[in-house]
């Protein structure tokens, strides 16, 4: 569940026209980079998303509501049974299997086919059981009193939408924001486990998962069990705001930096942002694999990619142009597939792309802030109604 520490809340302007999303078709001989991919890799990722996709029935939308393409689940049946017959380490076969079951379709915002790509990864903490020398920073399970609530079951135009809280004299309000959290004033919290840098588990709340490193050197990993109900709010932009870090050198070293250097700046700091992530222990997840996205199947390094699931469906292929985290000079055009959701990914062109864990994986997400726009792969028996076929 990533959110960027660089961003706003919301990348989209505030006025303007309603984000509707349109589509216009286009070739596989047309789109830049594509013969040149490793299809493999994005074909072991949607096998994955297919397994998901096929528990559920026949004649249900792969779409949160009618905003997003996608058709029913039954469509998705005969790509999804061909994917299961096709090597993913023969990409020349797996390029052909995209080729032979999708059409791809430009996603364009009212016209607009540009849009906003970051980067998330999955952080590294040292961490321990029990409180204790280092380790003074908790990490919170989901607590007893924390509800979540689909709008959509109240009313499909709010599908994909999910509003957390708790009931206090018979009403739906916000939990306690993070300020209060970490003052204590919260009764009945119950930690996962403790860490040993308060820094490390904020960026962990911002991305949503993690793995923390024990003493005796095992690793135990952690994934988004809850929230508080809070708005996003990025400290990044405050800090830009108020001229502290300049915008074209804002990363989560110079972010991390920056707090640890201010003993009580820092803290206020990161106080600032009043969403507060709650967290559950993670198993049967292979060493190889990511951490769950919100499609319920785990990540795949540089093949995943978080989208804002009212516009687009999850599990869905999707053909990524823009540019390299590390040199915005170098394409950056791959075939991924949207698996994951993110408080800050809103928008109808709008992807955080995983970047796997560890810190080369944390920079290359840190440096993430490119324009690009994506073109969604569609199964031969959907046709959209959004799609201009010009």
């Amino acid at each position: 569940m990533p959110a960027s520490p660089t961003l706003p809340a919301s990348p989209q302007a505030e006025t303007g026209p309603e984000p509707k999303v349109e589509l216009r078709s286009w070739t596989f001989s047309a789109l830049p980079g594509w013969s040149s991919d490793k299809h493999g890799e994005a074909l072991a990722a949607f096998q994955k998303s297919c397994a998901r996709m096929m528990t559920l029935p026949h004649n249900r939308n792969v779409a949160a509501n009618d905003a997003a393409p996608g058709g029913m689940v039954q469509n998705w049946q005969g790509p999804c049974g061909a994917a299961k017959t096709v090597s993913v380490g023969d990409h020349a076969q797996a390029k052909r299997f995209f080729e032979t079951w999708f059409v791809p379709y430009e996603v364009a915002d009212v016209g607009d086919p540009e849009g906003l790509f970051t980067g998330y990864y999955e952080p590294e903490l040292n961490g321990a059981w029990n409180r204790g020398g280092p380790y003074q920073t908790a990490l919170y399970a989901r607590p007893d009193d924390l509800v979540s609530v689909s709008l959509g079951a109240f009313d499909d135009e709010l599908g994909g939408n999910t509003i957390w809280g708790q009931v206090s004299d018979g009403k739906l309000v916000p939990y306690a924001d993070r300020a209060r959290i970490e003052a204590g004033e919260v009764k009945g919290l119950r930690p996962l486990l403790w860490v040993d840098d308060p820094v490390d588990a904020f960026f962990l709340h911002v991305q949503g998962s993690g793995l923390v490193k024990l003493s005796d050197g095992s690793f135990v990993r952690v994934g988004f069990a809850g929230k508080n109900g809070r708005t996003y709010k990025s400290i990044g932009r405050v800090l830009i705001d108020s001229g502290e870090i300049p915008a074209d050198r804002l990363t989560m070293d110079a972010i991390r930096d920056w707090v640890h250097a201010r003993p009580v700046a820092g803290p206020e700091l990161l106080r600032k942002n009043p969403s507060y992530v709650f967290f559950r222990l993670l198993d049967g997840i292979g060493d190889g694999d990511g951490p769950l996205g919100a499609q319920g199947v785990s990540l795949t390094s540089g093949r995943s990619l978080a989208v804002d699931r009212r516009y687009l469906p999850l599990g869905a292929p999707l053909w990524l142009m823009t540019h390299d985290p590390l040199d915005a000079n170098r394409p950056f055009q791959r075939l991924m597939i949207a698996q994951d959701t993110g408080g800050a990914i809103r928008g109808v062109v709008r992807g955080d792309i995983f970047f796997g864990h560890g810190a080369d994986a944390g920079k290359r997400a840190g440096n993430m802030k490119r324009p690009g726009r994506y073109f969604i792969l569609l199964p031969l028996s959907v046709v959209p109604t959004l799609a201009d076929n010009r």
